[in-house]
């Protein structure tokens, strides 16, 4: 249910203490373009997925750190509590046999013996690896999940979060008293489980780190999965960003899945295909300052309207900047996704030397999707229409390496060939290889014989 507030009690909740800063830019802003403010469930949700992506990347580098675990659980509880609200955590490991929960990190507890132990019978053990998420507690379930032989009563959690990974009970994040003893809603939940899913990864592979016979091979799948739980957080949050606007669903995954294909293409490494990935992603988070009527309408924006749009670039290059991302050059392609080659785009009016390869692509990824989708004044273009077009205006608006990285996937698409089809359910491949295999010649005469129209 949305609850509508007029303009000018905007300012009030925009000074209130209790906002975090992020949320502060998000609120000032709305009030700056003047848009009827809506404070809804996602908002809320919208804070919350920002903040639970930069904790994710805050334990990324905790994986791999020479430091002893310890101190890393500590700072993995720290962000569950953080994420939760949470006044009081402690951080369990599983041991098999026997059945036991041992703490490893604890925190915000008066009184919590050094370690603590709760010792499992084999219902418990199963409760909790059957559990889909994070389980409140009450009078009710205390006895399901945990028993009361240990050195810790089980009624001083309120919550719990088992840790699983490959579908095996890892350990089990478990939380006392909120402030206020606030009860814990289904926004903070969510934010644990993500978490979770992370960490239990993490508290797995110190496991498996005793097993000198299995560290390696397990070790390496086991960190091979951390790029799906970063993806899926902002795969999340590309959904989030979109669905405010109707016309352009999926189109923030779209861009992240074509710039990282383009990137592919051109021989960039693991690490920068997944940078290229998020970049798209996150590319047009600042549009949620943008007032919804104008993705509705059907005649071209007033100068006015285009300048409000156009702040999109500079609104999303704030937000993104105030977070630590694993890519620390996210924020570049964000602010300058609309510039050009020939130094007619926006914000910064930069040409084609002073634009990274990474902004670039994403200029290209961003386009490309935009021809080839439906828009409240235009039909979409064809496949083989909006190739066309690009091709016309390179080199002078867009990169010719970047060009030719979309025609090999768009080819690779055509014979089939694609592992991930590029368009995937997006558009029919109504091109022919032959017809792909001109329009990269005819980008490569272009190119070779108007080296002048390079800038």
């Amino acid at each position: 249910m949305a609850l509508y507030y007029p303009r000018q009690y905007c300012t009030k909740l925009t000074n209130s203490a209790s906002l975090d800063p992020l949320f502060r830019v998000v609120r000032s802003i709305l009030v700056r373009v003047d848009a009827p403010l809506i404070v809804t469930v996602e908002t809320q949700n919208f804070r919350r997925l920002l903040r639970t992506v930069e904790a994710l990347s805050d334990l990324g580098p905790e994986l791999t750190a020479e430091r002893e675990f310890s101190e890393t659980a500590s700072r993995m509880l720290s962000a569950v509590m953080e994420a939760a609200g949470a006044g009081e955590g402690a951080l369990f490991i599983f041991n098999e046999k026997p059945a036991m929960l041992t703490t490893v990190a604890a925190s915000g507890f008066a009184m919590l013996p050094d370690p603590a132990f709760i010792p499992l019978l084999p219902k418990h053990a199963h409760a909790l690896a059957a559990a889909r998420g994070p389980i409140v507690m009450n009078a009710s379930t205390y006895s399901i999940f945990l028993s009361s032989n240990g050195n810790v009563a089980p009624e001083l959690f309120k919550c719990l979060a088992p840790l699983k990974a490959g579908g095996k009970l890892a350990g089990v994040v478990a939380l006392g008293r909120r402030p206020g003893d606030a009860p814990y809603e289904q926004s903070e939940l969510d934010a644990m489980d993500l978490l979770c899913s992370y960490i239990g990864l993490a508290v797995q592979n110190h496991a498996l780190s005793q097993t000198l016979a299995q560290r390696v091979t397990e070790n390496l799948r086991l960190m091979a999965s951390l790029h799906g739980f970063y993806d899926t957080a902002l795969e999340a949050f590309a959904t989030a960003i979109d669905v405010k606007h109707v016309n352009i669903h999926g189109h923030s995954l779209r861009v992240g899945r074509y710039a990282a294909a383009i990137g592919e293409a051109m021989g960039a490494d693991t690490s920068e295909v997944a940078a290229l990935r998020s970049a798209g992603y996150l590319h047009d988070i600042g549009k949620v300052a943008v007032d919804r009527r104008l993705f509705s309408k059907a005649s071209a924006l007033d100068p006015e309207e285009f300048r409000e749009m156009a702040d999109h670039t500079v609104v999303g290059y704030q937000i993104v900047s105030s977070v630590q991302f694993p890519w620390p050059k996210i924020h570049e392609a964000v602010r300058w996704h609309h510039e050009r080659c020939d130094g007619s785009g926006y914000p910064d009016g930069l040409r084609r030397n002073e634009l990274p390869m990474p902004v670039r692509i994403m200029g290209l990824a961003d386009t490309f999707d935009a021809m080839t989708s439906k828009r409240p004044y235009r039909e979409s273009l064809s496949l083989g229409n909006a190739l066309s077009d690009l091709i016309r205006m390179t080199p002078q608006k867009y990169d010719p390496e970047a060009v030719q990285g979309l025609l090999i996937q768009v080819r690779r698409d055509a014979v089939g060939s694609n592992r991930v089809p590029l368009l995937a359910d997006h558009m029919p491949v109504n091109i022919a290889p032959t017809d792909v295999d001109h329009l990269a010649a005819s980008l490569q005469h272009k190119v070779s014989n108007g080296k002048n129209y390079l800038t």
